[in-house]
């Protein structure tokens, strides 16, 4: 178990070391202090023991510019604008409620899977790995969803004629 003594040692070794490696991936402070808190967490809780200090660094490194690969990786940071660019971006537009509320009385399943895939823009394979499902049950609601919600849409509109 690691004690408040060596603790504080990595902190005052490396994490100015991982804050630079960091920012110099992701160009972002407030991503780069996340990265470093990660890496700290993964020492803490990997139990690795080390040859030497020099050992000890390489390992804070690789796990550094693996985090910050699997952070550029991630749909939140693929979904993500500078706050720059969002001056010159168009609000979104309002969503047709009469859809979304078609949309909500779905089963589950069903539900998650079109908003996913209509509202926030992931692919099947990504709502599959979001949800411990694979792929093709991911396709297969989407599609069984779409008619049930041709079904409802259609028949509301007969009610309204």
């Amino acid at each position: 178990m690691m004690d408040e003594f060596q603790a504080k040692r990595l902190v005052d070794l490396y994490s100015d070391m991982i804050l630079r490696i960091s920012y110099q991936y992701l160009k972002q402070t407030c991503d780069a202090e996340d990265i470093c808190q990660t890496v700290f967490l993964k020492y803490l809780t990997s139990g690795c023991s080390f040859d030497s200090i020099e050992h000890e660094k390489a390992w804070i490194i690789r796990t550094t510019i693996n985090a910050c690969k699997d952070h550029l990786k991630s749909s939140f940071f693929r979904r993500t604008v500078s706050l720059e660019e969002a001056d010159y971006m168009a609000a979104p537009q309002v969503p047709n409620t009469e859809i979304l509320d078609a949309v909500k009385t779905l089963p589950e399943h069903y539900r998650i899977s079109i908003y996913l895939y209509y509202y926030e823009g992931y692919s099947a394979r990504e709502i599959g790995q979001i949800l411990g499902k694979s792929e093709s049950t991911i396709t297969q609601y989407l599609s069984r969803g779409r008619r049930k919600l041709r079904t409802y849409l259609e028949e509301g509109s007969r009610q309204i004629v």
